[in-house]
């Protein structure tokens, strides 16, 4: 134990990703990701046998290879950028708070689990936690899913530390100009599309339909965006993309969109995805490689992918200013 205990420490959560990217860790990926109720809440013995005699013999092989073609040097996009968000938003704290804030990074799939970032804020002295969430909407299908993943791992914990839980930021304002920002610099470069598609990871309307407040935050944050712009509302939409399975699925379908913008002469579309606080292979090879084939498939023009906020400076500067107002009093 350290001799003098930090004020509180951070635990920065994400989804998670494969080990590599072959089938055999997409294998074990999938197999932990999609047996999770809060994901799949198909009855158990039946979701068992579509899972375990149909999905993952049919579905690692193929994902395994989408993400290969996005893998980097430092392993999945996923994993190499949130190393250095949990990197940036250290310095920044130690610059706010004047000492070493531990910023820990958990998984709630596959690793670093988050037994493994509950060791390393307890070794760094930490009796005050906040738990920050990297999705800016709350969905019981991944920010719920957050708080059981630790709940879990905490049964073990004779000690519990004081917690706190960061539930989204869909409207903070230093989000949403973030978001804005974003577009603005990358139109400023390299010109401005003839509409602005927000596309948001789906799920079911029937979650939706249950109570997640995910669909109508993600709609509230795209509105919110476009305002901040100053987009007229022809020149924009709010999309969701990623379904899965048979049912419905919130919509529009980012897909169908752009098939019926491509169809319609759309002679360029622009691309952000705000619910992602990291590039991944959601944004990087279906947002930008399948949908960008997608579109100019059914007829469309110049496609434009604008990255997620990732490391840049002022979605750092949203962080800090997330752990400074949900730390106050420690």
């Amino acid at each position: 134990m350290p001799q003098q205990r930090p004020p509180f420490g951070v635990l920065l959560a994400n989804l998670g990703t494969p080990q590599a990217p072959t089938a055999s860790a997409v294998r074990r990926y999938l197999a932990e990701f999609l047996w999770d109720k809060r994901v799949v809440d198909a009855p158990r013995p039946l979701w068992w046998l579509i899972l375990n005699g149909i999905i993952l013999r049919t579905r690692p092989g193929r994902v395994a290879k989408a993400y290969a073609s996005v893998w980097t040097d430092e392993g999945s996009p996923l994993m190499s950028i949130s190393r250095q968000q949990q990197q940036a938003l250290s310095s920044a704290l130690k610059a706010e708070f004047g000492c070493d804030i531990p910023v820990a990074l958990a998984m709630t799939y596959g690793e670093p689990s988050m037994e493994q970032a509950g060791r390393e804020l307890r070794q760094a002295g930490v009796e005050n936690m906040l738990v920050l969430p990297l999705y800016p909407q709350y969905s019981a299908s991944t920010t719920a899913a957050v708080f059981d993943r630790l709940a879990k791992g905490l049964k073990a914990c004779p000690h519990l530390p004081q917690m706190r839980f960061v539930n989204e930021y869909h409207l903070h304002p230093q989000y949403i100009k973030a978001l804005a920002d974003s577009v603005r610099e990358y139109r400023a470069e390299h010109g401005s599309g003839d509409k602005l598609l927000m596309s948001f990871h789906g799920i079911p309307e029937r979650y939706e339909r249950q109570g997640d407040p995910y669909p109508s935050q993600c709609r509230a944050t795209a509105v919110a965006v476009a305002a901040e712009l100053g987009l007229a509302d022809d020149q924009w939409l709010c999309s969701f993309q990623s379904r899965f399975g048979r049912e419905e699925w919130v919509k529009p379908y980012t897909d169908a969109t752009l098939e019926e913008w491509g169809k319609a002469g759309v002679k360029r579309v622009d691309v952000i995805s705000p619910a992602f606080s990291a590039d991944c292979l959601e944004t990087l090879e279906e947002l930008d490689v399948e949908n960008r084939e997608h579109f100019q498939h059914h007829g469309g023009g110049d496609y434009h992918y604008i990255p997620c906020l990732n490391v840049r400076a002022d979605h750092i500067a949203l962080m800090t200013a997330l752990v400074k107002d949900h730390t106050q009093g420690w």
